[in-house]
């Protein structure tokens, strides 16, 4: 009998959230669920950011996962986009970290080399992956939702190696990793 162990994957956004949970048992994965958080309709960054959260903490209260897993900040040319995305990223973060869920960072092309073998895929080609690699019969309308779960998939791929750029166990540990950006 193995081990079972259920990854939380997350692809943040401030307009559509994605999430993913799959089942690793016996060296196989399935699919728990997935889906996406829609944001667009809230005008208030503050309120959208607190909806993450909500929706985040609610997972982790329902599946209960072992590991988090979420795809790393991205260098973009809008400066206000990317600060909104960190925002979410970090609002996601915390509440796996207020239950204590082990944190864990994946950086977009590492998601889709991991995925498909090529770091520049497409979503579509990382959706087609999924869908082919959990038997997924129907590709959901909304990407983040396959995104999301290419991030739990990853991170499943990674175990027992460093593919992971970074991990945190907890606030301390988070603390004691990022000084300067506590007060």
């Amino acid at each position: 009998m193995g081990q079972e162990k259920i990854i939380l994957g997350i692809d943040p956004g401030t307009n559509i959230m994605g999430y993913g949970l799959i089942l690793s048992k016996d060296k196989k994965i399935e699919l728990m669920s997935l889906g996406i958080l829609k944001l667009s309709k809230y005008t208030n960054h503050p309120l959208k950011l607190q909806k993450i959260f909500e929706r985040v903490l609610s997972l982790v209260e329902e599946y209960k996962p072992d590991e988090f897993a979420i795809e790393a900040p991205f260098y973009g040319k809008n400066v206000q986009s990317m600060l909104k995305l960190g925002r979410a990223q970090g609002v996601a973060m915390a509440a796996a970290l207020s239950r204590n869920v082990p944190i864990f960072e994946y950086s977009p092309r590492k998601i889709k080399q991991s995925i498909t073998g090529k770091g520049n895929a497409s979503k579509e080609q990382v959706a087609a992956m999924i869908c082919n690699l959990l038997s997924i019969k129907e590709q959901p309308d909304q990407l983040d939702a396959t995104d999301s779960v290419a991030v739990a998939v990853c991170h499943y791929f990674q175990q027992g190696t460093t593919g992971a750029e970074k991990k945190y166990s907890g606030w301390k540990a988070f603390i004691k990793e990022n000084p300067k950006r506590t007060i």
